[in-house]
């Protein structure tokens, strides 16, 4: 029997690692696909909107016939939050993510991710969710690791560096599209300028839906039904900021299968599902291990990405991005270390009461039922 709660308490441990991995490996996924349907000129705006529309249409019948009997109720305080989740976790985070990754690269942008566990670390201190003893080696660690963290993020963006690969593809195209390349070499430097900082704006709203969603699940502990309803408000969002910006019905219209599976994938996996566990496991885990796994989404993206869609790899990605992994495990050592101290005195302080206890003197009470008889 002891080893059979063994075997289920290391399975329950084990179960918040597998379902960021999966969560992760189906992210990278997305970008791919997103790069490409962006490349044939889909609208941003528009992607968002259908994709929150399927993730939401998808989800909300799971989460009512699943969650029903534990729902609480839907105040609208946790209304408020939910709609402050969708600005920054889907609708405009998504508009930001997928203008970097039109501009620049899906592996770029992935790489630009990885600064976003410090950057939830460094959100959470002022909440309380997080807390640093300079005193202690898990303190400095964790301090060490958001600096380094912050400056691969600085190489990563203000250095670009030689590529690495020359694939067949660019050297066939490259005597005839020299011409065109010197021409707009100032407009490409633009694009990739802009790329930039709307990653570093959807990176830090991102940042900001891991600690709103810590909030969430403490509230609303019902994942299903928050992402459907926060991928509902994020539709929305989407739909009204698309139809202010164009009135072009024809780019409403979906072309080709690609657009359509694309669509079809992001809305019920990327924004339904690993939404989803990824609500679980800030619930489980807390807003800082979840976001710990954003690097692993820039390997795999890597892995399809330069060989599938032919995108260069440049030494300044590869060297921040590196240095910005380094600083990140630094991190989290220190946040383990921290973990297994504070489970070391919780363990301590519950052995002293029982100790305690045991040291106590047992009184004795007793009750004499009967009663002298009146005379």
């Amino acid at each position: 029997m002891a080893d059979h709660d063994q075997l289920k308490i290391s399975c329950n441990e084990w179960k918040p690692f597998i379902a960021m991995i999966a969560i992760d490996f189906s992210f990278a996924v997305v970008n791919i696909l997103l790069k490409k349907v962006l490349d044939q000129g889909i609208n941003h705006l528009v992607l968002i909107t259908f994709r929150l529309s399927i993730s939401t249409i998808f989800l909300a019948p799971i989460g009512y016939f699943w969650e029903r009997n534990r729902r609480p109720n839907l105040t609208p305080r946790i209304l408020c939050y939910l709609f402050c989740s969708a600005i920054v976790g889907t609708s405009l985070t998504q508009y930001c993510f997928l203008l970097g990754i039109q501009y620049t690269s899906a592996t770029f942008a992935c790489a630009f991710v990885n600064m976003v566990p410090v950057l939830t670390f460094l959100m959470a201190l002022p909440f309380r969710i997080e807390t640093v003893n300079l005193k202690s080696n898990s303190g400095r660690a964790k301090i060490l690791g958001s600096v380094i963290c912050v400056g691969g993020a600085l190489l990563l963006t203000l250095y670009k560096g030689m590529p690495l690969f020359n694939h067949p593809h660019s050297q066939a195209m490259a005597p005839t599209m020299a011409t065109a390349i010197k021409l707009s070499s100032s407009r490409r430097a633009e694009r990739w300028t802009i790329g930039c900082l709307a990653l570093i704006v959807g990176t830090l709203l991102w940042s900001s839906w891991f600690i709103i969603q810590s909030i969430v699940g403490r509230r609303y502990p019902c994942q299903y039904s928050s992402t459907a309803i926060m991928s509902f408000f994020g539709a929305i969002q989407s739909a009204i900021l698309s139809l202010s910006t164009s009135r072009d019905l024809s780019m409403w219209v979906l072309k080709g299968k690609v657009e359509i599976i694309t669509v079809l994938y992001a809305g019920m996996i990327g924004s339904g599902l690993c939404y989803v566990g990824m609500a679980w496991c800030v619930k489980k885990r807390g807003p800082v291990f979840t976001a710990a796994f954003s690097p692993l989404v820039q390997i795999m993206a890597a892995v399809f990405d330069i060989p599938i869609l032919h995108e260069q790899l440049n030494l300044g990605s590869l060297l921040g991005s590196l240095v910005v992994i380094i600083g990140l495990y630094i991190l989290l050592w220190g946040k383990n270390k921290e973990m297994q101290n504070y489970a070391s005195k919780i363990a301590q302080e519950a052995k002293d009461i029982r100790e305690q206890e045991t040291q106590l003197p047992v009184i004795t009470v007793s009750c004499d039922s009967s009663y002298p008889e009146a005379k």
